[in-house]
């Protein structure tokens, strides 16, 4: 079936008027919905709070597709949850559901058959229920333990009858519900982190050092005594842009890098070959521990102006090296 063709050419005031008063529904509805988070709001939580097992998502159609995203929400910030279609559970699915986990239902009419026809199953083996319907009187409210109004003034819709403001209520709710439990959990960025390891996050406050750093015969390194020659030798086949320059117990002396190099060949006395790398050697390099954050790395390289770090540990002794590329290619920058 092909979306029908515009009457009339539209004039592109009439499209912006059309998404102005959208949002401004919506708005109004979210206003009209904020008054509403009271006394039942607070006990959904403490039941939410109090579930020793997960919190079952369920709703039909658009309150399905709301219902689904709460459960990620839920699911990602301390709560743990899953999505299940009502119309499935009554044909097997409903055996995912135990008897330690709590419902969240939506409908906004509160009459949804699908939903309704799975309540006695779920009472029958003693699951609570909270239903976020826009109707206080349906049957899944009178049903539920705790039902949170999410009704709205009107619908976006000209016609009335595509859910809009309805869904973005339901959706907000959910939204109110999954920070209200994050916050009295004590849900940290790292807890958050953890259940997103392969997001910017994840990486930021789960990747350390250790992780992403050469170590090894990889480290470029010389000793004190060494010549500028063999440092830059050193430093040329470990492609790291510097060398390490160390004593004989591996502590950390200082380090030889490119300017270090470009500041040498500009000062014509210096003969690379009789000349120690200690003296053309930085003394004072920045360091970084194997346990840091790799984010620690990108921020010392940033606010320095350097692209790689030797990795030392509490006794100063050289363990590791990284730089730039090695945080593109973990995703850290």
């Amino acid at each position: 079936m092909t979306a029908p063709a515009p009457k009339s050419p539209v004039q592109d005031a009439t499209l912006i008027a059309s998404g102005r008063m959208v949002i401004d529904v919506e708005a109004k509805a979210l206003v009209a919905l904020q008054a509403r988070v009271g006394a039942e709001f607070a006990a959904a939580c403490r039941l939410l709070l109090a579930c020793g097992g997960r919190v079952v998502c369920t709703g039909m159609g658009k309150s399905g597709h709301i219902a689904r995203k709460i459960a990620a929400t839920l699911a990602s910030t301390g709560t743990p949850a899953f999505f299940l279609h009502p119309g499935e559970a009554s044909h097997g699915d409903l055996g995912m559901v135990t008897d330690a986990d709590l419902v969240l239902a939506l409908s906004h009419s509160g009459e949804s058959d699908e939903v309704l026809a799975i309540v006695p199953a779920l009472r029958r083996q003693g699951n609570l229920m909270i239903a976020i319907t826009g109707r206080p009187q349906s049957s899944m409210a009178r049903l539920a333990d705790v039902h949170l109004d999410a009704s709205v003034p009107a619908e976006a819709c000209p016609l009335s009858l595509a859910p809009t403001a309805s869904t973005t209520a339901a959706l907000v709710m959910g939204d109110a519900l999954a920070v209200a439990l994050m916050e009295a959990r004590g849900f940290t960025a790292d807890d958050f982190a953890r259940s997103h390891p392969a997001g910017i996050l994840g990486r930021r406050l789960l990747l350390h050092i250790r992780d992403i750093m050469h170590t090894g015969d990889d480290v470029p390194h010389v000793q004190a005594d060494a010549s500028a020659t063999a440092a830059l030798l050193e430093m040329t086949r470990k492609r790291l842009g510097m060398t390490a320059v160390v004593d004989a117990a591996g502590v950390l002396q200082g380090v030889f890098t490119d300017g270090d190099l470009r500041r040498a060949l500009d000062d014509q006395a210096t003969d690379l070959h009789a000349t120690p790398v200690s003296h053309v050697m930085g003394r004072t390099p920045k360091t970084i521990g194997p346990d840091a954050l790799a984010v620690e790395a990108a921020h010392l390289m940033e606010e320095f102006k350097i692209s790689s770090l030797v990795v030392v540990d509490a006794e100063r002794r050289v363990v590791g090296a990284l730089n730039i590329h090695d945080l593109l290619r973990a995703r850290v920058v």
